[in-house]
């Protein structure tokens, strides 16, 4: 429910914005945008059942955000999402009355390329905007740090591509510096392989997360 409020309210704010203008010139064909900040990759997960455990569970992470815009006119820009490397705890639900316990580790990077449409014109100091585009995700360092008694090893997880979805808000604080919130919503697939005993199992999984990011962003 809270992730669905974060994003009702960034649209509504969004689309109340497009007509609220300013003198401090914003974002014009032709700048280049950076913003930095802090960004939280928090799993919509599913899986198939794991050796009668149930689905996997995903936790959320936050790392240092970073996103690289350029605008090819007054109205159209593309960007490319960046970060540090997330770290994720997998867990199982072992059915020991514990609940969920942590059985792996994954990290991955998911730069995330968008095509955007800014509302407003050039001298709008709020500029709401949505974009979509493709997000690449690279899974690595993934090791067992419950391996059920030697139950469970060599674990890999494949790397994936998908389509994303974004909505986010930028307001101009003077003719350089920028504030912004943005959520993202991305498609990431992998296939979790590993070996059950002496058998090789292979769990198609999605991750499908909400991205989230507050940001401090420089024109030039």
């Amino acid at each position: 429910m809270m992730r669905k409020n974060i994003l009702s309210g960034l649209i509504a704010t969004a689309l109340l914005a497009t007509g609220f203008t300013s003198s401090v010139a914003a974002h014009q064909a032709g700048d280049f945008i950076f913003r930095a900040g802090a960004v939280m990759v928090s799993p919509n997960e599913s899986s198939q059942d794991v050796a009668g455990f149930g689905e996997f569970g995903i936790s959320d992470d936050t790392q240092v955000g970073l996103n690289f815009a350029y605008m090819v006119t007054d109205n159209f820009g593309i960007e490319l999402l960046a970060a540090t490397p997330f770290s994720h705890d997998v867990s199982l639900n072992l059915g020991d009355g514990n609940g969920h316990t942590k059985i792996a580790e994954t990290k991955h990077l998911p730069p995330t390329l968008v095509a955007q449409y800014y509302f407003g014109s050039s001298d709008s100091k709020l500029r709401p905007y949505v974009g979509a585009g493709v997000n690449f995700t690279n899974f690595f360092d993934n090791e067992f740090t419950n391996d059920l008694g030697g139950a469970l090893s060599d674990l890999s997880l494949s790397n994936s591509w998908g389509l994303a979805a974004q909505v986010g808000l930028d307001y101009q604080v003077n003719d350089k510096w920028l504030v912004n919130a943005s959520v993202w919503y991305a498609q990431i697939s992998t296939d979790v392989s590993f070996n059950l005993g002496a058998d090789p199992v292979t769990i198609e999984t999605d991750v499908d997360p909400w991205v989230y990011m507050v940001s401090v962003g420089y024109k030039f």
